[in-house]
């Protein structure tokens, strides 16, 4: 069994990743975070591709359901303080590889998102949420702190105050209160949270995919930058852009009032 599924819609080059431990709750072992790593690094190489949406495997019978809850805990008690530092080093690096990745990723949280697994959201560029989820950077209960880019993601994401209350605290948060604070941007029933995340993933496929990436690019370096770095980083973006088939394709399409056929040229 493969610790990540994989399954694209050739017509709108969508890829679905599903965290396929469910027997483990979708925890993360040294198997599954490499192997997500790498199948995002060969995604970057897809050029028909336009959307990832990462997600995790149903819960066997009687389970509750988990995207992740975070790092294989019967696997790290077998390893050697060498090793932590190899998993850790690997997570890290994964987390990077999605929040880089060429194209947009939402990750469509089902159930548990804890520790890893919140940082694995965290590095996503959209978070949609079921409404049974329970999700939070729980590292400091078991006396760690978050080591795959937690403790800066969230407070990029929420704030810098709200982010030291909910490590310092290891609290678990609801799909309502993650909403409320920014940590996702919808909130949808268990039974059309799939669907959700494809109809958003649609909508962003449908558009200029060289539009997409570089609008990508320069939010999220942009962010990093002060704002007089950033404005001229956007104008380099956007040059980037004008002499592509799409933009053409663009200007044609609105000129003849039809949908606009995007290549990723």
């Amino acid at each position: 069994m493969t610790d990540v599924i994989l399954q694209k819609r050739t017509e709108d080059g969508i890829l679905l990743l599903t965290l396929n431990r469910p027997e483990a709750m979708n925890c993360m072992n040294f198997d599954m975070i490499e192997t997500l790593g790498k199948i995002v690094t060969e995604a970057n190489f897809d050029m028909t591709l336009r959307v990832i949406v990462i997600t995790g495997a149903d819960p066997p019978e009687g389970k509750n359901a988990s995207f992740s809850a975070g790092a294989d805990l019967a696997e790290r008690r077998t390893l050697s303080d060498d090793q932590v530092r190899r998993f850790i080093a690997t997570v890290r690096g994964t987390m990077i590889t999605v929040e880089n990745a060429r194209v947009p990723v939402i990750a469509a949280l089902n159930g548990y998102a804890f520790g890893g697994g919140t940082e694995l959201a965290l590095a996503c560029d959209l978070r949609i949420a079921s409404s049974n989820v329970l999700m939070g950077l729980t590292e400091t209960s078991l006396a760690i702190i978050p080591g795959g880019g937690g403790t800066q993601r969230l407070p990029r994401i929420v704030g810098m105050a709200k982010a030291k209350e909910l490590v310092y605290t290891a609290r678990r948060i609801d799909a309502e209160m993650a909403l409320s604070i920014g940590l996702v941007s919808r909130v949808v029933s268990p039974d059309q949270l799939l669907d959700a995340a494809m109809e958003l993933a649609g909508e962003i496929a449908k558009n200029g995919p060289i539009g997409v990436a570089q609008a990508k690019f320069a939010i999220n370096y942009g962010m990093e930058a002060s704002l007089g770095v950033a404005l001229p980083l956007e104008s380099k973006a956007y040059e980037i852009t004008i002499p592509t088939e799409d933009r053409l394709e663009a200007l044609a399409a609105f000129a003849e009032k039809r949908s606009p056929v995007f290549k990723g040229r």
